[in-house]
């Protein structure tokens, strides 16, 4: 028999049986608060994005945006205008334009990893307040993710959520990312799709008699004790997980017609967009699934971008074309959505290891730094509404806490990211589970912010 012990290690990882093991432990499901279907989904931008150009000022403060972004710097006339705000998107980002129009889309200015209120006088005489590692790549990754910021982050926010909700067959929690730590719960585990292709057996081999016999009789555990016959079912739930995914993931569906070029008609081919186009099958087969929540995890690459971020034409460059894809793949999310008649039960929102400095460099790029903007999308949300303060452009004045523009955010994670876990119906009482610094932002005046109509 050739079922090598390589074999069995691979098999069992991608089975999950870890995560099946932890289900042992599991506490009694609590249901979502709320009534009717909604669904949260996550856009990591992988790298550090530069929202300081996704979201430029279009007022009085253009000319201090300008100065002080240098060789960075987006020329106002070539903006994507939003009609009655003082902001404009970047140039590649037309296509939400009219996201915005419907009211759908909103903007979170100077949002990012907080332990606790800081002004630059407290951050520069109180280290203990700060968190751990910033600038760090994989730091702040963890820190947006788990929402631990000067403690170690073992499991998500997502996960979190996952915990206490209740455990269909199918899980809710669907990762097109891969096993991030957002989605990675204390007791329940994620259903892990990729953007192409669909789901196999691992260690399973085509035409190797022996070795799947050795699997599948694994997979029933008759007679191997507790432990081997709780292993076995969750594998078994598993193959049936990956059977009903694959049976969607393959089937014909109506929102693939939305995932095109509005302008050019071609289909849309970045990575972004196909896991977003696979949410949106996800959430069409929200019924056969037995799903009235659902939580997404999904991410586009590329945002480290020290040199070459934009070209002679600063419209243009490798953040140009990161935000293009990015603009399209959300754009016809949206229009799937409506077609499906759940705009207004998603909620999708950006995340990012952390923003970059206002400062270009002199290699036509930017730097690693802290606060950041980021877009909310949604026809639940307040109306054409822009969340947050923007810092002051003087480059060293009193919201940066350096010289080149790393501004200190003004808005914590929980308040950004616990007004959508609320209203994707997460309880007060089980707030402080998923937040676990949800008590430090939920006093003094502070609070989630008031995303939604």
């Amino acid at each position: 028999m050739d079922f090598s012990r390589r074999d069995f290690s691979k098999f069992i990882a991608g089975a999950g049986a870890a995560a099946a093991l932890g289900q042992l432990a599991r506490t009694s499901a609590i249901a979502a608060g709320g009534t009717g279907y909604r669904a949260m989904v996550g856009v990591f931008l992988f790298g550090g994005n530069d929202g300081w150009n996704m979201v430029v000022p279009t007022d009085s403060r253009y000319a201090g945006y300008a100065a002080s972004r240098g060789t960075v710097a987006l020329a106002q006339a070539r903006l994507t205008t939003l009609g009655g705000a003082a902001f404009a998107l970047h140039p590649a980002m037309a296509p939400l334009n009219a996201v915005w129009d419907e009211g759908a889309l909103g903007l979170v200015l100077n949002a990012g990893t907080l332990f606790a209120p800081l002004t630059k006088a407290t951050y520069q005489s109180r280290s203990d307040l700060r968190p751990t590692n910033l600038l760090s790549h994989s730091d702040e990754q963890a820190h947006w993710q788990g929402l631990r910021a000067r403690t170690d982050n073992f499991d998500g926010f997502m996960g979190r959520i996952a915990d206490r909700s209740a455990t269909p067959a199918t899980p809710a929690l669907i990762s097109l990312g891969g096993s991030n730590l957002a989605v990675i719960g204390q007791t329940s585990a994620p259903l892990i799709l990729p953007s192409t292709g669909t789901l196999s057996r691992t260690g399973y081999t085509t035409g190797s008699s022996a070795k799947n016999s050795a699997i599948d009789a694994f997979a029933t555990a008759a007679g191997m004790g507790t432990i081997a016959d709780v292993t076995a079912k969750q594998i078994t739930a598993a193959y049936t997980q990956a059977t009903t995914a694959n049976t969607i993931l393959t089937a014909t569906s109506g929102v693939d017609a939305f995932f095109v070029n509005p302008t050019t008609g071609a289909t849309l081919t970045s990575d972004v967009s196909r896991q977003l186009l696979r949410v949106a099958r996800m959430i069409e087969a929200r019924g056969s699934l037995g799903h009235d929540r659902q939580t997404f995890f999904v991410t586009q690459g590329g945002y480290d971008n020290h040199s070459a971020q934009v070209n002679t034409d600063t419209s243009a460059g490798t953040h140009a074309n990161l935000l293009g894809d990015l603009a399209l793949a959300l754009s016809a999310f949206h229009r799937a959505l409506k077609s499906l008649g759940v705009a207004d039960g998603v909620t999708t929102f950006t995340m990012s290891d952390f923003g970059r400095t206002y400062k270009g460099n002199a290699q036509a790029g930017t730097d690693h730094a802290w606060g950041s903007n980021h877009l909310v999308m949604g026809a639940a949300l307040k109306a054409r509404t822009v969340h947050g303060l923007y810092p002051a452009t003087t480059l060293g004045g009193a919201d940066d806490v350096a010289s080149e523009g790393r501004f200190l955010p003004q808005i914590a994670q929980e308040e950004y990211l616990g007004a959508i876990a609320r209203w994707h119906g997460v309880t007060d009482t089980d707030m402080p589970y998923v937040m676990p610094n949800w008590s430090t932002w939920t006093t003094g005046g502070r609070g989630p912010l008031g995303l939604f109509a």
